[in-house]
């Protein structure tokens, strides 16, 4: 058994057989504490004081406190998350931390959370949610996030949850509409009042939340153009009351101009009409924010719930009795006819407003053109032996 240099710290021997190691460290606060360590051996409880060490030359102070993980979670969500991120984003973190990680890893000591605990969450998860696989992901993404934030508050040395490989997402790919059954749709629902937002959503690719936010400032009728800059979000307060509220758009390539083709200029010049019949019917009752001057309201003016309007755009589909997709996919059925009309990548990027050529492209990695349907029949006849060879 090999003695430690001086101010290299005390290693004894306890009562009930095992190895203590102490010495003297900075914890967060600034302050000089005495840290104890533990092993079954001399040599194991050697390399563990010899690693807080370590972290002491390092400047890498020790905690204040042993968080429990969930304790963790709980002040990660209310004084991290909360005040900085998108309500959308809390809310998720929140469900994924309320419902996995603190049920099966709230009780750890934050600072003693291994990989295989991670592992046996996972594990978990695929026997209670076996095909929920995003969600799989989804949790662990969350408690890489929280490590992080514990990392840089220097409560942990290393992120466990990023040692553990990401679940696979095994989500159905969905095909988009095409052509005649957009058209399909757009001729079903030619007499509902929120024509012009499915329009938008078809021709330029506008979010559900996006085009719900959109008002007449917004809108150059003049120059054709259109530049968005608000969503509609629906946000819970402190007490838990949720409501819609206006909010600006997160990124510059959301916010970019486009151009507004006529057929979305004359369904936008319908919606204003009707606009102005609703707003005379509601009279007094007419509930729109001065500011807010949005083009697709409530009756009475209101914001328009963003589920709500989900529900109309399914009932509509069911009326036009075409293959049922989303509004999401709807959105995405701008990049695939822009991808089929050999559209170049980058101006589909500008009209979709992807924050990422990677995003466009990979909606058109997944549309064969006739350049390579052609490739492939000639291929084909080749090796069945029908084309001649040279």
């Amino acid at each position: 058994m090999a003695k430690r240099p001086n101010g290299g710290g005390t290693i004894t021997k306890r009562s009930d057989g095992r190895y203590q190691g102490a010495a003297y460290v900075t914890n967060a606060s600034g302050e000089r504490v005495r840290k104890f360590v533990y092993g079954k051996t001399w040599d194991e409880t050697n390399e563990k004081l010899s690693k807080l060490q370590d972290q002491e030359r390092q400047g890498v102070p020790v905690p204040d406190r042993n968080w429990k993980l969930g304790d963790w979670l709980d002040y990660w969500l209310a004084e991290i998350v909360r005040p900085n991120r998108e309500p959308g984003t809390y809310s998720k973190y929140e469900t994924m931390t309320r419902l996995y990680l603190k049920p099966k890893l709230g009780r750890t000591v934050l600072t003693r959370l291994t990989p295989t605990q991670v592992r046996g969450l996972l594990a978990w998860m695929r026997r209670e949610i076996p095909e929920q696989h995003s969600t799989h992901a989804e949790a662990l993404r969350v408690l890489r996030n929280a490590l992080n934030r514990a990392m840089q508050e220097e409560l942990v040395g290393r992120n466990v949850a990023k040692l553990v490989d990401m679940p696979s997402e095994q989500t159905k790919r969905k095909t988009p509409w095409t052509a005649p059954e957009a058209i399909r749709f757009l001729r079903a629902a030619r007499a509902h009042r929120l024509y012009a937002a499915f329009v938008l959503v078809l021709v330029l690719g506008f979010r559900r939340s996006e085009v719900l936010g959109l008002r007449w400032q917004d809108v150059d009728l003049e120059n054709d153009l259109l530049s968005p800059t608000m969503q509609i979000q629906r946000v819970k307060d402190e007490d838990g009351n949720s409501r819609l509220v206006l909010k600006k758009l997160k990124t510059e390539s959301s916010t970019a101009t486009l151009p507004l083709p006529l057929f979305c200029r004359e369904a936008l010049d319908d919606r204003r009409y009707l606009q102005r019949l609703e707003r005379k019917k509601a009279g007094e009752d007419w509930s729109q924010e001065p500011d807010a001057d949005l083009i697709f309201s409530e009756r009475n003016g209101g914001p328009i719930e963003p589920r709500g309007f989900s529900r109309s755009f399914e009932a509509l589909v069911k009326r036009a009795r075409v293959r049922p997709i989303t509004v999401r996919l709807a959105r995405h059925t701008c990049g695939t006819l822009l991808a089929w009309l050999k559209v170049h990548p980058r101006v589909a990027k500008a009209i979709l407003r992807h924050s990422q050529i990677s995003m466009t492209l990979d909606i058109y990695t997944h549309v064969p053109d006739g350049d390579e349907r052609d490739a492939v029949t000639l291929l084909g006849d080749l090796l069945r032996g029908e084309k001649p060879i040279g």
